[in-house]
């Protein structure tokens, strides 16, 4: 079994404007074995096809620029990309995520009329360690982190560091995770 410990970056407004989807723009993961091992790592630009120009808030949160979308591929591209990179097809696995981020995949999936079976195989991280800790309302993936006894390493709100962070609080806990 491999645990495929990603995160997503997506479009976003200032004030989320109802009228606005959220597409994919980064996709960031790390692979695990069945033992805890890193096996590889997952990181890449998502070109938007609704909505192509990044909102000045998005580029302050995320620090992601333009010129990286523009030079990117669309989803079907990246989404195959990063399935041919976890195994997807071929080995078993468990996709593992600090919140709904499945959501946000099936979005795009739909929007691109890919098939959507494969993110079936998902738990919600953050949902199960609100459960684990006994806390009422939840912390963010940082606080996380950093209550757990670990640096926070890397730029916050980047997929590939922010999989990495999540992947030391899921370790931690290898053993008492539901899947």
């Amino acid at each position: 079994m491999n645990f495929i410990i990603f995160d997503l970056e997506a479009t976003c407004w200032e004030g989320s404007p109802p009228s606005k989807v959220q597409e994919v723009i980064e996709i960031g993961a790390v692979l695990m074995n069945g033992y805890g091992e890193v096996e590889a790592e997952f990181s890449r630009m998502v070109r938007p096809i609704l909505n192509p120009r990044l909102s000045a808030y998005c580029q302050e949160l995320t620090n992601i620029k333009q010129t990286e979308v523009d030079r990117a591929s669309i989803f079907p591209v990246v989404v195959e990309s990063f399935q041919d990179w976890g195994l997807m097809l071929d080995e078993d696995y468990i996709l593992c995520s600090w919140g709904g981020m499945d959501k946000a995949v099936l979005q795009d999936c739909q929007l691109h009329d890919i098939e959507d079976e494969w993110v079936d195989a998902h738990i919600n991280i953050k949902h199960q360690y609100m459960e684990l800790k006994r806390m009422r309302r939840p912390k963010g993936l940082r606080a996380s982190v950093e209550a757990e006894g670990f640096d926070f390493t890397g730029p916050q709100h980047r997929a590939l560091a922010d999989a990495q962070n999540l992947a030391k609080i899921f370790l931690k806990y290898l053993d008492m995770w539901q899947f």
